[in-house]
């Protein structure tokens, strides 16, 4: 039998999206989940009514529910569209396979992961842990570092640069850019179509150098791959480098930043995974699933009414599956706040779930396993710059991200 929720007239602890809940959502989430799992509230961003919903189960069944789409311009309210919220709104990424549903979902993928083979991935491994012990090498010199722009930054674009087959001088516009399309200070959302299209121009100009110089890289692959005798036509492919440079950019910075400061806050943890490398893909995961890059998946509209647990979300609405919540749900998870490497069963939802689990998850877990664990090899003495109360995160409703993390590297 289906659990029902009652509906509740109390507030969160903090307001959602607030400069409080920016730094630490944490116990926001454990009160939703207790009081109100499926809640009602009023976006920040024009005043719009959404729903956010926390725990495990319910965030895991409603992103495998076809009642609800990704695919805004169609099924979210006029209210929703007004905000330009819609991932890509305005370029090419409004038809990319970040946003529609099957089945042309299901063709973009099939096609694409095509050109995501066993033999490229495992030479991503040699492509970055180059890039990792070069970056360590200048951190070395400079002595004192910002975690976030001289090495996961660094790391994060040079890898993708490598891998799609970018010139390296286009190395400070595409940071540029992505860092554009997910902006710290909310009153910069107005801008965020603009950003999604310069993406998608960037993504272009690469596409049309690689139809005349093809080269071992993912643009290649992409331009030239089949499946069933199906091809990318040259926007969906625009729209697929597109969709990488975002995924890969500074959602992976973010993710290295997180993970690095998760062991200067858990020293224990980081003496594990330094002793023991064969601790890094379960670290990978946990590092994930403690602190993700991203608190929530792209919104989801409602098609038509939808009831679960005895609340009912009107159609048009958006839906933000709160993985960030559910990864931390006592329900699923022991002990679900403390950083464990060794946890076992750690079936996360911080790749996602369903139709729309994360393509380049793949890539993310090499970066995670090569850059993290080298970072506190190559300085085991690192120390903090400053009160660790002053690291704080940028804010932002989706993207988690440290804005700046300084140390020593002795």
């Amino acid at each position: 039998m289906e659990r029902k929720y009652a509906m509740t007239t109390l507030s969160p602890p903090s307001a959602l999206f607030g400069p409080e809940y920016t730094q630490n959502p944490y116990p926001v989430y454990a009160w939703l989940r207790e009081h109100s799992p499926i809640h009602e509230f009023r976006f920040p961003i024009g005043d719009v009514r959404m729903w956010m919903v926390t725990r495990y189960d319910d965030v895991r069944a409603l992103l495998g529910d076809t009642r609800f789409s990704t695919e805004g311009r169609k099924w979210g309210s006029e209210a929703f569209n007004a905000l330009g919220l819609t991932a890509g709104t305005g370029s090419l990424l409004e038809d990319g396979i970040s946003v529609v549903d099957a089945p042309a979902h299901t063709r973009l993928r099939r096609v694409a992961m095509g050109a995501f083979t066993p033999r490229r991935i495992a030479t991503w491994r040699d492509t970055i842990s180059r890039i990792v012990n070069e970056t360590l090498d200048a951190c070395a010199r400079k002595g004192e570092i910002d975690v976030l722009d001289d090495y996961a930054g660094v790391i994060s674009s040079t890898v993708l640069a490598e891998i799609l087959g970018i010139r390296i001088e286009r190395h400070a516009e595409l940071v540029e850019n992505l860092s554009r399309c997910f902006p710290a200070d909310p009153a910069l959302q107005a801008e965020v179509p603009q950003a999604f299209s310069a993406i998608c121009d960037y993504a272009a100009d690469i596409v049309a150098e690689k139809r005349l110089s093809p080269g071992d890289d993912l643009t290649t692959a992409l331009l030239d791959g089949t499946e069933g005798g199906e091809r990318l036509t040259d926007d969906e492919v625009v729209a697929m480098v597109a969709s990488i440079a975002l995924g890969g950019g500074d959602t992976i910075r973010a993710f290295l930043g997180s993970a690095i400061l998760a062991l200067i806050d858990h020293p224990g943890q980081r003496d594990l995974l330094v002793a023991d490398p064969s601790l890094a893909p379960a670290a990978v995961e946990e590092f994930v699933r403690y602190d993700a890059p991203f608190t929530t998946v792209m919104f989801r509209l409602a098609k038509e009414d939808v009831t679960h647990g005895g609340v009912t979300i009107p159609a048009g609405d958006a839906v933000i599956m709160c993985q960030a919540a559910a990864n931390r749900d006592p329900a699923r998870f022991t002990d679900p706040d403390r950083l464990d490497l060794l946890r076992e069963n750690n079936r996360h939802l911080g790749w996602g779930h369903g139709i729309h689990n994360c393509m380049g998850a793949a890539l993310a877990r090499l970066e995670g396993e090569i850059a993290v664990p080298a970072f506190f090899r190559r300085f085991p003495d690192l120390r903090l710059v400053g009160d660790r109360a002053d690291v704080r995160f940028i804010e932002s409703f989706a993207l988690r991200r440290i804005d700046s993390l300084h140390v020593e590297v002795l």
